[in-house]
């Protein structure tokens, strides 16, 4: 077992009931579990789940060290770690100190059973950093439990020639610990989605997907006519997640156009201007092939409601992206989403009951997935397509960049205040400026 660096630390904390952010001299943490690893932070983001907790919206009474998206290197390692170690994750054998590695915002074993399908952010030993039970990632360093299924090596994808650290900034990499996966996961539930498959394969339901062997043959279904294959589909909310989820989709659908010579509309809806217009930079600043053959609107919320209608001849889109996580934003994606349609919902949602009731979800046949992205199991397809949109994701500070700024801990208060008011994009922290 490795020994971290003992001593004291700096710390962006928050303080109940609400709006209290200090920066704080705590302990440097300790390796109290063999499978833990200590990892010091190169940069540390400000993301929108931060504000939850930041407005006193999730019923936490303790103070806490904030954050959960990190990008670092270990500095110590538990006794689980080393060479002869088998039957367990990759990394319990070949992780080192020195290593640099991203973090996704929850603790994942990696050996249980949603581990194992891929539902890693529902975990057994699922934790959130940035909790009173376990310190965040906006420190000078942090303990990561269950560090051997939790962790994510960059320098073993550098090892195997699949990432030149030389090329791919930190500020880009930091992206994978949550908002790009979720930004991919909110696309991806909708894009694999039964009731997607009718407009992706031309077969009307339900033989677009699984149907028995022994099902009996009909009278036959209707042909699909070209308008039929249209596929409309709205995103609500264009934050840093929004943007990646934006992003993703279109990548996504550029592929499925030229494979299958899917038609297909977008719509990109926030009533914030500053928002719309970098998603129309961001959308400039990706090259013509990528942008795939169908159309893209960026637009506030009557706006978006109008193009949806006019691109779907009034049926409404077949799915919505909701990226928000507030009831105004599921009320809107509810409009907007055509019968038989379905709302993919990444954003934390809080106490209040959903905007709608069952009878209105009954007589609409509205599908939901909610929840959390399993960012562990999210991170090779989200490696791809960060390395693929460094027009995007690679910069900061640019019209088209995702990362608005990097600043110290002595910003940290007033980056929140900026934030929470929408008067700026993402920031990241650096802890040793």
């Amino acid at each position: 077992m490795s020994i971290p660096p003992s001593g004291t630390q700096r710390a962006v904390r928050w303080y109940p009931p609400a709006y209290d952010i200090r920066v704080e001299t705590v302990p440097i943490p300790q390796i109290l579990e063999p499978d833990d690893a200590i990892v010091m932070i190169k940069l540390a983001g400000l993301c929108g789940s931060d504000l939850h907790i930041y407005r006193g919206h999730e019923d936490v009474d303790a103070d806490l060290t904030c954050g959960h998206e990190l990008i670092g290197e270990v500095v110590a390692l538990g006794a689980s770690f080393h060479p002869g170690a088998t039957d367990r994750p990759e990394l319990y054998s070949t992780l080192r100190v020195g290593d640099k590695v991203v973090s996704p915002f929850t603790v994942s074993c990696g050996e249980c059973h949603f581990c194992r399908i891929g539902f890693t952010c529902r975990c057994i030993h699922s934790t959130l950093f940035g909790i009173p039970k376990l310190p965040g990632g906006q420190a000078q360093y942090t303990r990561i439990p269950k560090a051997g299924g939790t962790l994510f090596s960059l320098s073993a994808l550098a090892a195997q020639g699949k990432v030149d650290a030389t090329s791919v900034s930190d500020s880009s990499l930091l992206l994978l610990a949550d908002i790009l996966p979720t930004g991919i996961f909110a696309a991806l539930q909708a894009l694999q989605h039964p009731k997607i498959l009718p407009v992706l394969t031309g077969r009307a339901y339900p033989t677009s997907g699984f149907i028995p062997d022994s099902a009996i043959s009909g009278q036959g279904a209707t042909t699909l006519q070209r308008a039929d294959r249209v596929l409309t589909i709205a995103v609500v909310g264009l934050g840093p997640v929004g943007v990646c989820a934006t992003v993703s989709l279109l990548d996504m659908l550029a592929t499925i156009g030229v494979q299958q010579g899917l038609e297909y509309n977008v719509v990109a809806i926030d009533p914030n201007e500053s928002r719309r217009r970098k998603v129309e930079a961001v959308y400039a600043a990706i090259d013509t092939t990528s942008k795939g053959s169908g159309s893209f609107t960026v637009a506030s919320i009557d706006e978006g409601k109008q193009m949806v209608q006019k691109n779907s001849n009034g049926a409404g889109a077949n799915a919505v992206l909701e990226v928000v996580g507030n009831n105004s934003a599921l009320k809107l994606a509810y409009e907007l989403v055509r019968p038989f349609g379905l709302i993919s919902s990444v954003g934390v949602h809080q106490e209040p009951p959903i905007p709608f009731t069952g009878r209105e979800v009954y007589d609409k046949n509205v599908s939901f997935d909610f929840g959390r992205c399993p960012v562990r199991a999210m991170f090779p397809l989200a490696l791809e397509i960060l390395l693929k949109r460094q027009d995007v994701f690679g910069a900061v500070g640019e019209e088209a960049s995702l990362v608005e700024k990097i600043v110290g801990f002595d910003e940290a208060k007033e980056s929140y205040e900026l934030f929470d008011k929408g008067e700026c994009g993402k920031v990241l922290f650096n802890p040793w400026l």
